[in-house]
């Protein structure tokens, strides 16, 4: 009998590295690896008013062969769906600690930079050493900055004001304090390592812990504290609520008093482009309508003379990190609140890469999952402790580009490298990030008031998926009772504390209460976790929430999003089959 091996010599050897290198090269040269037979015309607007059917695109996975052309035209979707939330904070923070022009537009081209390198470090994903722990998820998740931050550091520099930490003119006016943002972005350092460690649990504990009666409520009182910054900047600003003051100043080239009808005008045409975008537009323009009504603002505002000039000529051409430095010290009083903002981080970075994960056509269960999980979380610490250094507030996972790849289905790693390039290069040319500083209040304030209030929506959403029994009401109106009371009377609690010895150290630890105290979400994430780990479970089985439509995938936790996708645009994450049904080139047919 002739052996199974005898012609073993006659299959072809397999290609060295100088074919393999030939190959690449030559594929370089063919219209696949340029173009590819993509059909491009699924991103033309559908025409109003009439019965065309929406087509279906093929599904690009992770490592799929995708066309340049499009995966650059998707990343640079990317980068457009986030732009607006990574460019809103910094300004938004920067104003609050009454930073000059030079110094926020360094911020939010900081903010830029620091964005797209650290998106590079989540979507590559690095195996620690000797471990089985990744820094990263290998997935498209894209880092920018924390909204909850915008939730926290006002109120940090509002108490460093009236305690003297920061300077004001002899008549009460605020003046610049960088050192009040470098105190922040330094505490904000040294409390990441709270969210790093905890990405060593196994992510089954940290659901435990942070069961949807925990997450739903914070969330909500998050996204409420935030529409309160928002509305003041559509009617205005919020450093020119008084009558005797103009907005933005007097000097400005077209000022008027806060509320005045032609603000609330500019920022109501954010507003309805948003809705019109959203009724009209293709898919993938749906998933930037927020960036898209921001440009119409800009358009209408520039054209009526609302913008200052100045603001975009004294920007640099280039610039990048470090270019502007602050002065980095630890603020004890901020401690306790921050501590409460990575917790908040790491619930929503577990929302999102599950959301990530499923409209990835991944799995959301079992190993392989938790450890996109466990180095998507320890990504978001390292990445928050890096931009820190990086002179910029914490990045923690965006979930607004789940829509944009549940809407074209491209997972595709690709793309995700192409968005960190072009927010590489909005950040690195200044006068890009100027532009963006010279927006009028109102116009931004149309724009983050609809971001902020898709916060509150993803709260509610959260709080839909749990059962309405007795212990669950409890524990939610205890939360809202001082979370929500904290944001309608920010001051209640500035007076309750009367000591004024010269025990500094006393002095620190009743303004940290104080923080707490004046800020809803912390308040109101620390009452609900207690209450949740003492309170028994109680089983009513007529209180449950059986309603349709409501599905508790995310395993109890949904992710923040400022653009949530349409029921007809949603992949139908229950056919497991489809899920699994993958080529040769990881490219397989996805219906909508």
């Amino acid at each position: 009998m002739s052996s199974p091996f005898a012609y073993a010599d006659t299959y072809p050897p397999p290609p060295t590295f100088q074919q393999k290198c030939s190959s690449a090269i030559r594929s370089v040269f063919t219209k696949d690896f340029w173009i590819g037979d993509y059909d491009y015309s699924f991103m033309l607007p559908a025409i109003p008013f009439t019965k065309s059917k929406p087509k279906s695109p093929p599904f690009f996975s992770l490592n799929a062969n995708t066309p340049v052309l499009l995966a650059f035209i998707l990343g640079f979707q990317h980068a457009l769906a986030m732009v607006g939330g990574v460019t809103s904070p910094p300004r938004i923070i920067a104003a609050s600690a009454n930073l000059t022009i030079e110094q926020t537009n360094y911020l939010v081209s900081a903010a830029l930079i620091s964005s797209a390198l650290l998106t590079l470090i989540n979507i590559i994903r690095f195996k620690i050493p000797k471990t089985n722990y990744y820094i990263g998820t290998g997935m498209l998740s894209v880092l920018g900055i924390s909204f909850t931050s915008v939730s926290v550091a006002p109120k940090v520099f509002s108490q460093m004001y009236q305690n003297g930490y920061c300077p004001t003119a002899s008549d009460g006016t605020k003046l610049p304090c960088p050192d009040a943002y470098g105190a922040f972005i330094a505490t904000c350092c040294i409390c990441s390592l709270l969210e790093i460690t905890m990405s060593f649990i196994p992510p089954r504990f940290l659901k435990r812990l942070f069961p949807p009666i925990v997450t739903g409520p914070v969330v909500l009182l998050i996204g409420a504290s935030l529409i309160m910054t928002g509305l003041e900047d559509w009617a205005g600003g919020s450093g020119c609520t008084s009558r005797q003051t103009m907005c933005p100043s007097n000097s400005a080239p077209h000022p008027l008093y806060w509320g005045s009808a032609q603000f609330i005008g500019l920022g109501f045409s954010v507003f309805a482009t948003i809705i019109i975008v959203e009724r009209f537009g293709p898919p993938l323009m749906k998933t930037t309508s927020v960036v898209i009504g921001l440009v119409i603002g800009m358009i209408i505002s520039a054209a009526t003379h609302y913008w200052d000039r100045s603001i975009i000529d004294a920007a640099p051409v280039i610039t990048f990190n470090w270019v502007h430095t602050f002065r980095l010290r630890l603020y004890g009083p901020a401690v306790l609140p921050i501590l409460a903002m990575y917790i908040v981080n790491m619930m929503e970075a577990i929302g999102d890469i599950t959301a990530t994960s499923d409209v990835s056509m991944l799995e959301v269960d079992g190993p392989e999952f938790d450890s996109r999980v466990q180095g998507g979380v320890l990504c978001d610490g390292t990445s928050s402790l890096l931009a820190s250094l990086m002179t910029i507030t914490p990045l923690t996972t965006f979930a607004q580009n789940n829509g944009v790849i549940s809407l074209t289905k491209c997972a595709n790693r690709k793309a995700g490298f192409f968005c960190a390039l072009v927010l590489l290069c909005m950040g690195i040319f200044g006068k890009f990030a100027a532009v963006f500083v010279a927006i009028p209040n109102a116009v931004l304030g149309g724009m983050t008031t609809f971001l902020f209030s898709s916060v509150t929506t993803s709260g509610i959403a959260i709080i839909s998926q749990i059962p309405f029994n007795r212990r669950n009401r409890f524990i939610l109106t205890a939360s809202l009772t001082l979370g929500m009371g904290s944001i309608l009377v920010p001051n209640w609690f500035s007076y309750f504390f009367t000591y004024s010895g010269s025990n500094k150290g006393l002095v620190g630890f009743l303004d940290a209460i104080t923080l707490v105290m004046e800020n809803g979400f912390a308040i109101g994430a620390f009452i609900s976790i207690f209450l949740n780990l003492v309170l028994p479970e109680e089983l009513d089985p007529d209180m449950h929430n059986d309603s349709p439509g409501i599905s508790s995938g995310t395993n109890g936790i949904v992710e923040l999003t400022a653009v949530e996708p349409t029921d007809s645009t949603t992949i139908d994450t229950k056919n497991e089959s489809e899920k699994k049904k993958r080529d040769n080139n990881g490219i397989t047919e996805a219906s909508v």
